[in-house]
């Protein structure tokens, strides 16, 4: 593949799951990545070896995106290996799901300050990094930004802020070239939902009931559509929120 010859992507939380397999996906299709991560540094590298092994550039960045000077370093480091960025995914996300009767000021700042001001924070890194000629921004959002899921309250704040900001930064940053969209995932087998033990639990078998399509998302199913929507086939869309979720709503 060579849909994205020539650009230069970060792909934050890149070490596992979505991100990783959207940073693959990129660097398989011509981009150079710079994969983020903030602990999970065997995963990030394990990545980058996917993408260099098949005669690709990437390298790894430690950085938390809710805190601003891991975030400029993220873009220092990415324009000193390979030039001047011009992708940017918003992937890096926490979800823990609880009753509001459970709800702690903590879960909520974890929540809001890596899935909503990190995004911001490295939405306007990019709007400043990315040369006369704009790039493409895309944020990792989800349909429980939409949708109606109790016990996910604050996540799902989460997600509706990033949809919303994607329209009102698509309208803001379209001067410049630079386009901006979200992919809304349904639910998606990754080591997070293992972890957490939703494989096997009658939540998964919610999630994949109310799916049309009759299953839960792999990562690959979310790579290959945010290949498309950074690269210049996608060159007339912007302000949209895609989703890739077999049809859950």
């Amino acid at each position: 593949m060579s849909e994205l010859n020539g650009k230069t992507a970060i792909v934050t939380g890149a070490s596992k799951g979505i991100g990783a397999a959207i940073a693959r996906a990129y660097g398989h299709a011509g981009a150079a990545v710079a994969v983020n991560y903030a602990s999970d540094k065997a995963g990030a590298d394990k990545v980058v070896a996917d993408i260099t092994g098949a005669g690709g550039k990437a390298l790894a960045v430690q950085g938390d995106v809710s805190k601003e000077a891991d975030v400029l370093r993220l873009f220092d480091e990415t324009e000193a290996a390979f030039g001047r960025p011009n992708v940017l995914v918003n992937n890096a996300g926490v979800y823990q799901f609880a009753p509001i009767e459970e709800l702690t000021v903590e879960h909520y700042r974890r929540h809001f300050d890596i899935n909503v001001l990190g995004t911001l924070l490295a939405i306007r890194e990019a709007a400043k990094r990315f040369g006369p000629e704009g790039g493409a921004i895309l944020n990792v959002s989800s349909v429980a930004g939409r949708g109606v899921y109790p016990t996910t309250s604050v996540y799902s704040a989460t997600k509706a802020a990033v949809d919303h900001v994607t329209r009102i930064l698509a309208a803001e940053l379209g001067p410049k070239k630079i386009r901006v969209n979200a992919v809304n995932p349904g639910g998606v087998e990754t080591e997070g939902t293992h972890a957490a033990g939703v494989m096997g639990s009658d939540f998964e078998k919610q999630m994949i009931a109310s799916t049309p399509l009759g299953r839960l998302g792999q990562p690959d199913d979310i790579a290959d559509v945010s290949v498309f929507l950074v690269s210049d086939a996608a060159r007339w869309v912007t302000g949209e929120t895609l989703a890739a979720s077999g049809g859950q709503r």
